[in-house]
């Protein structure tokens, strides 16, 4: 009941309360030096989510000037589908394939909130089935492009709950923010508002990911 609720939350904060909040515009195909690759989370209105990916963006170009930054929005339902997350990890993947080949010096960040967050850890490969809204992983990121993926910000980790975290090579390069008592990233938590404050850890998101750059 407190999952469905949190996702019931997110569904409303597509309403017109939040339609004077601007967010980022994102590009897709410049050879920028950095592309930002961004897993929204259910139901979460927004370019690459309002909550965390619009967010970060921005905090992102204000913590590294003069670097140019493009954006991605994974192009998945972001619902309660059974194949909703797997199908976000095979777009991720593809993008971040296709956009290696065309610029062979981009580097990437790859930015998750609640199921987004099953969607990335699925392309670096940890699994998130047996999560809320997850999947087994359908791709992932070859070994080959895995040095330049700079950081992997996640928020709202279904896998917590699983007592599950992002181990071995991206472990360094992962910062997981998961707010006390959110129902989705822990076990038993009864906070369902704790779940959408994430817009908080921006700063400090994007200031973990610019060290890394």
């Amino acid at each position: 009941m407190r999952i469905r609720l949190c996702l019931a939350a997110l569904s409303l904060l597509g309403g017109a309360s939040l339609a004077t909040l601007s967010a980022p515009a994102a590009s897709a195909a410049a050879c920028t030096a950095v592309d930002v690759v961004a897993a929204r989370g259910t139901f979460e209105p927004g370019n690459l989510g309002l909550i965390v990916g619009d967010p970060v963006y921005s905090a992102l170009q204000r913590k590294l000037p003069g670097v140019s930054l493009s954006s991605y929005k994974v192009n998945y339902p972001a619902d309660l589908s059974l194949t909703s997350a797997a199908q976000g990890n095979a777009d991720l993947v593809n993008h971040v394939r296709a956009q290696a080949a065309a610029c062979p010096n981009q580097r990437f960040v790859l930015v998750g909130y609640s199921q987004g967050a099953n969607v990335v850890d699925n392309s670096i490969g940890v699994s998130s089935a047996g999560a809320v809204v997850g999947s087994p992983i359908v791709a992932t990121v070859p070994a080959a492009l895995e040095p330049r993926v700079a950081a992997v910000l996640l928020f709202g980790n279904p896998i917590r709950a699983l007592g599950k975290s992002v181990t071995g090579t991206y472990q360094s390069r992962t910062a997981d923010f998961c707010a006390a008592g959110d129902p989705i990233c822990v076990n038993g938590g009864d906070d369902v508002l704790a779940h959408l404050g994430y817009t908080a850890n921006a700063d400090a998101a994007a200031t973990f990911a610019a060290g890394r750059l």
